[in-house]
């Protein structure tokens, strides 16, 4: 089975903006999201994938992920997702020896950046960069599909 080990965290500073380049464009919707997992389309620059996840609470979740034609995706998120759709800017930095994420988010979560890292256990240690606040990888209000229907503008 495809499992995903990963921490999420807010971010205290605009540090981490000096180890960047522009980033990639994020869109994504998703076709299901209930109890038991959620069904995304996300388009990330010229690339797209559908993502099934599982809806487990915690840092250690089942993820399945399997490309699209571009063209396909761009068709399920305009007619067959919910139109609650999410849009971000992602960056990738290594920062020791680990790659993170950070992803600024636009639309209706504009202000939200959150850092994210993938460990192959959750008792990996990781260097915490200076610019790394509280972690919020139990709080499912940080969960994407969380922020499509609960945007981060409303909290």
């Amino acid at each position: 089975m495809a499992v995903e080990i990963e921490r999420k965290f807010l971010i205290t500073s605009d540090g981490w903006l000096n180890d960047v380049g522009e980033g990639i464009h994020y869109r994504q919707g998703y076709l299901s999201s209930n109890e038991k997992s959620s069904v995304r389309i996300r388009i990330e620059g010229e690339r797209a994938n559908i993502n099934i996840k599982g809806a487990t609470v915690g840092l250690t979740r089942s993820e399945f992920e399997y490309p699209l034609p571009l063209e396909d995706a761009q068709e399920l998120l305009d007619t067959l997702c919910d139109p609650r759709q999410l849009e971000k800017r992602r960056y990738h930095l290594r920062v020791g020896e680990h790659q993170w994420e950070v992803d600024q988010f636009l639309g209706e979560n504009l202000g939200l950046v959150v850092a994210e890292i993938e460990l192959s256990s959750e008792e990996e240690p990781f260097q915490r960069p200076s610019w790394l606040g509280e972690e919020v990888s139990h709080d499912t209000r940080y969960y994407n599909s969380c922020l499509c229907r609960h945007p981060y503008s409303r909290w």
